[in-house]
């Protein structure tokens, strides 16, 4: 189906463009309708498949233990930094944090919308602010790191730990919520 609604996305796309063209200072009208609503016909089929595809029960019970088995990752990342941040070597920590975020801050970007489907957007709303919080957080000490400032580094360490512990028990608070996907469990 995604297939299909694309090529006609395509299509109404080369045919608007080739009548555009065709002449410098009138469009045909008459064509040119029918080209734009079979490239909305392609655009509403296109976004019916994804959303159906986004709300597969299989696909979401994954993504829920993708974000269970990210979040807790990055948690158990950011502690240990924390524990070690007095001997983190300031200029190394950017390094550190591309090797032990990076891979779980992307599942967890790829699965995140998973949580509108099962427990719905005023949930998202809750996990995410924390997260995007924390995620800034982390970014802030790459920088500070890259450019020296130790005092930042140590600061933004414990700044995103206390956001990713918000996050994963407002997550964790979740597997409490019925959700209208019975088949979708959350893992601790």
């Amino acid at each position: 189906m995604k297939a299909l609604s694309i090529l006609l996305i395509i299509a109404a796309f080369l045919v608007g463009s080739f009548l555009s063209v065709l002449d410098p200072v009138t469009v045909q009208w008459q064509w040119m309708i029918p080209a734009l609503a079979v490239g909305a016909v392609g655009l509403i089929i296109h976004r019916r498949a994804a959303h159906s595809e986004a709300s597969d029960d299989q696909r979401l019970s994954g993504n829920i233990q993708t974000l269970s088995v990210s979040l807790q990752n990055i948690l158990a990342n950011l502690e240990e930094m924390a524990q070690r941040k007095d001997d983190l070597p300031t200029y190394e920590a950017r390094f550190e944090i591309d090797r032990l975020f990076r891979e779980d801050l992307d599942n967890f970007a790829e699965a995140r919308e998973s949580i509108i489907h099962v427990y719905g957007i005023r949930h998202y709303a809750d996990v995410m602010s924390n997260f995007a919080a924390g995620e800034r957080y982390i970014n802030r000490v790459w920088s500070a790191s890259t450019d020296g400032y130790v005092d930042e580094v140590t600061t933004y360490i414990e700044r995103a730990r206390n956001q990713f512990r918000e996050a994963d028990r407002h997550f964790k608070s979740l597997a409490q919520i019925p959700s209208d996907k019975p088949a979708i469990t959350q893992s601790d």
